[in-house]
């Protein structure tokens, strides 16, 4: 950890196994012209950081730039814009951070002290419903001093802000670009990423070419990439088995992936890749409709769904069942759903929905994302459906909506069930948690409880050994499956499909599981 008291620790690390060989010829990496062009589920839904908090993170990152990032295979911040940066205090409640020196932005305007304090003020002012603003509430105030240092005084300790800093919802804008009380809506953005952008299509792609004004922590090794966005699994396979693609990553279907794995004959010159990602699904339930509002019936949901049948019977063993918001892999994990429930027992939640006097079949409706997460999704919802309809106790319908039309159905509190993915803003037991929790959280589902909210993350953030918060986690969890608002379902694993001649796959992703497309390249022939 760069110039701390003490380092952050426990932090997950990605690592990449190679799974599939092609017969393409090896050797040395080289930097040419030519483009790279990416496949990707992760469709921007707005190009302005202020406004976002989903997967249009993939392409912040290598746009915009961060004081700080996570480096190759860790979870330690280390410095990006900034030359240095550290808690000045022994409580984790001041943190300073000075820049380095001549930094601009892409169209070049000058990257100084009061660029980086506009950028965060402007995030927390706007409040977008979609965006990021939650992920810094712990600042209380940011003042400058001369045009290269930035402090940031905290409203209380919080020893995970380092790691706030390294994600997106940080991202450095230009304050002569970007408006202070509302989102960008022009498509000419002014970053100070990698990359700048040449060309945007809505919901289609976009090309990136190389930010020459870059003075950044990235090795950028590719001078343009095009990403190529994708609401379809199928055509988005079919268009990497035509070459039309270097490289696809997030949307590819469990078939899909298992046809690459099984099939490589069929397959000439292609490499699949496992990366032993953080994300998860899950399930919440809003106590504000009637529907749910009783916790008799969201624990006899959690008493019947599962976890095994769906990821064998859904994604073919590419997910892991998952038993609690923190997922294994990530320092204070425990299963404390399996704990408090055990093994799916119909009668056991038949028993639990007459103890509250509920004995006809219970309504529900639930409501999933069709284009966000891949055409798996569908299934998955099918799947669960079939699992309490089972159970006889259980009438339910489905109701699948594209990703925008959800984002607002979410942030207006209409659903009173509904389903989630989450990819870590970082890689940490609190990022689990403290997102959906709170009477204004990332689910427009308010979650208040005073233990959670008041006691346990707070306490947690006052350790810098990330690992000495793993007992307040673990009780955290307790809570949660207790309550049974958030009902864990499967962890996944990111599976990246690359043609050999591409480079850098096992650098691409980092600690967040987010795409770093500086990393990929062309291997030269012999």
């Amino acid at each position: 950890m760069f110039s701390q008291d003490k380092p952050l620790k426990g932090a997950a690390v990605v690592v990449t196994a190679s799974l599939l060989a092609g017969c393409g010829s090896l050797v040395g990496e080289g930097e040419n012209d030519d483009v790279i062009v990416v496949g990707t589920a992760s469709t921007p839904s707005v190009l302005d950081p202020a406004g976002a908090w989903d997967g249009s993170w993939e392409l912040f990152r290598n746009v915009y730039q961060t004081l700080v990032h996570f480096p190759n295979s860790s979870g330690n911040p280390e410095p990006d814009a900034a030359q240095r940066c550290s808690f000045t205090d022994t409580v984790s409640s001041v943190y300073r951070c000075v820049l380095k020196k001549d930094l601009t932005f892409s169209n070049g305007n000058p990257l100084d002290a009061d660029a980086v304090k506009y950028s965060f003020e402007r995030t927390l002012a706007i409040k977008a419903d979609t965006g990021p603003a939650q992920l810094l509430q712990s600042i209380d105030r940011i003042e400058t001093s001369g045009e290269r240092t930035v402090i940031f005084h905290l409203k209380r300790p919080d020893a995970t802000f380092p790691l706030v800093l390294a994600t997106p919802a940080a991202s450095l804008v230009d304050p002569a670009v970007y408006p202070a009380d509302r989102l960008l809506t022009s498509k000419e953005i002014s970053g100070s990423g990698p990359y700048r952008i040449k060309e945007y299509k809505d919901g289609e792609k976009v090309d990136l070419i190389r930010n020459e004004k870059y003075n950044g922590a990235a090795d950028v090794k590719n001078d343009a990439v095009t990403v190529r966005y994708f609401g379809d699994s199928e055509k988005m396979a079919d268009a990497f088995k035509d070459g039309d693609l270097d490289l696809t990553y997030r949307g590819l279907t469990p078939e899909q992936i298992t046809d690459f794995d099984k099939n490589r004959t069929d397959y000439p010159g292609v490499k699949l890749n496992e990366v032993y990602g953080t994300e998860i699904r899950y399930l919440v339930f809003n106590p504000e409709h009637e529907e749910v509002a009783d916790p008799a019936i969201r624990r006899a949901v959690a008493q019947i769904i599962d976890r095994k049948a769906l990821v064998r019977n859904v994604y073919q063993r590419t997910a892991a069942p998952l038993y609690s918001m923190v997922p294994g892999g990530i320092t204070g994990h425990v299963s404390a759903f399996y704990e408090e429930y055990g093994d799916p027992d119909v009668k056991k939640a038949k028993a639990t929905l007459a103890e509250a006097g509920i004995t006809d079949k219970v309504r529900l409706t639930l409501w999933y994302t069709t284009d966000r997460y891949g055409t798996t999704t569908a299934e998955e919802f099918a799947e669960i459906k079939r699992q309490l309809e089972a159970s006889g106790l259980f009438e339910v319908t489905l109701e699948g909506r594209e990703w925008r039309e959800f984002q607002k159905g979410i942030a207006s509190g209409k659903y009173p069930v509904f389903g989630r993915g989450w990819f870590p803003d970082f890689p940490d037991a609190d990022n689990y948690i403290s997102p959906f929790v709170g009477k204004e959280n990332a689910l427009g589902a308010p979650y208040e409880d005073s233990a959670l909210t008041g006691t346990l993350l707070p306490r947690s953030r006052k350790e810098s050994d990330r690992g000495a918060a793993g007992e307040t986690f673990a009780k955290a969890q307790e809570i949660l499956a207790e309550d049974a608002r958030l009902l864990p379902l499967w962890q996944g694993k990111l599976y990246i499909a690359a043609h050999d001649d591409i480079a850098g796959v096992e650098w691409c992703i980092d600690s967040s599981t987010i795409m770093r497309l500086w990393e990929l390249s062309r291997k030269e022939s012999w």
